[in-house]
């Protein structure tokens, strides 16, 4: 398979058709990602349709019936919001790590299996280079911390912008930098996977350094995403907008105050099950393509160092992994048990 890389030449470095080839070989990934971010969608409603009955009926009695109504969905929304933080690990573990297992297969020229057994094969790798969903959380909380702290040292577009009244543009930019690195701690995960390390700290740490010393690169190809995925956001929930308006005004006393909320609930699905994807999966044939045959500069990890306390706990991590002893700890299968069937 080629690869898009014509630096200097065009605004992005990677080949759409490649993409879009990529994600339909994951189809199965794509509808099982559907069905869960649907299924979290619909909690949500339920949940603050709910809410928002109850606190009708409660208010009604005092006759505030509509008030009541209004806070009973915030209260049933904030519910919702709870329950969607607390399956944050599984959604890592079991859906995000498991298409970005399949995607890395597909770029090394691998066979998939089709249909569900793609979804088992996925979990199988996942469960084999973590052990426990524990382990890649703490991982991917590293090193979303340590990006962050590192974006925000190199790409402040207040020191780019060192003129008096122009604050406002220097935080949209910082903004749109912010957001168009989003799926960075996903692609480092990916390198993890490809790896095949049997220690996920220092992989990721070997990751990170690729990333930084050639950030430029990414930061590029990564506004550009930034842009076509929040377009393509805006554009959805337009088209959605009107159908969600007319659903919110069956719940008592909250057709104002929940339809955008409802609306933006529904693109955030859409965004997670299918536009994220192609992001994150053009960011990973970038990273993979640049940072081939390149090892870690040392100039570059003592800036990571510098830039961030959560990259020298990930070395010290790296530096006390035992594998072995995880995985007895864990009480988890060896690596090349079959996954149980679903």
């Amino acid at each position: 398979m080629q690869y898009t890389l014509n630096q200097g030449r065009t605004m992005k470095d990677f080949s759409l058709s490649h993409v879009m080839g990529l994600l339909s070989r994951t189809m199965p990934f794509l509808i099982f990602r559907f069905l869960i971010y649907f299924g979290i969608t619909i909690a949500y409603v339920l949940i603050t349709g709910v809410g928002a009955g109850i606190g009708y009926g409660v208010g009604s009695i005092g006759g505030s019936g509509p008030a009541g109504g209004m806070w009973g969905g915030i209260i049933g929304f904030s519910t919702a919001g709870v329950i969607m933080y607390l399956l944050r690990e599984y959604l890592l573990y079991m859906v995000k790590a498991g298409h970005i297992a399949v995607m890395v297969e597909l770029m090394e020229g691998k066979t998939l299996p089709e249909g569900r057994s793609q979804i088992q094969h996925a979990q199988a790798v996942v469960r084999e280079r973590f052990a426990e969903s524990s382990v890649l959380f703490g991982l991917d909380q590293l090193i979303k911390g340590i990006l962050k702290a590192f974006n925000r040292l190199f790409f402040s577009a207040t020191s780019l912008l060192p003129i008096p009244g122009v604050q406002g543009l220097a935080k949209f930019i910082n903004t749109v930098v912010t957001l168009s690195l989003t799926y960075l701690d996903e692609v480092i995960l990916a390198y993890n996977m490809k790896t095949r390390s049997d220690n996920p700290w220092k992989s990721s740490q070997t990751a990170l350094v690729l990333y930084a010393q050639n950030y430029k690169t990414f930061l590029k190809n990564a506004v550009w995403l930034a842009f076509f995925v929040w377009g393509l956001s805006f554009l959805v929930f337009l088209l959605i907008l009107g159908p969600v308006a007319g659903f919110v005004a069956l719940f008592p006393g909250t057709a104002g105050p929940l339809t955008l909320i409802f609306a933006l609930v529904f693109t955030w699905a859409v965004k997670q099950a299918v536009i994220e994807p192609f992001a994150m999966t053009a960011l990973m044939q970038v990273y993979f393509k640049v940072t081939e045959g390149q090892e870690p500069n040392p100039e570059w990890e003592a800036k990571l160092d510098q830039a961030s306390g959560k990259f020298r706990e990930l070395k010290d991590k790296a530096a006390n992994w035992r594998p072995t002893q995880a995985r007895e700890e864990a009480g988890t299968e060896p690596a090349n048990t079959p996954p149980p069937s679903a």
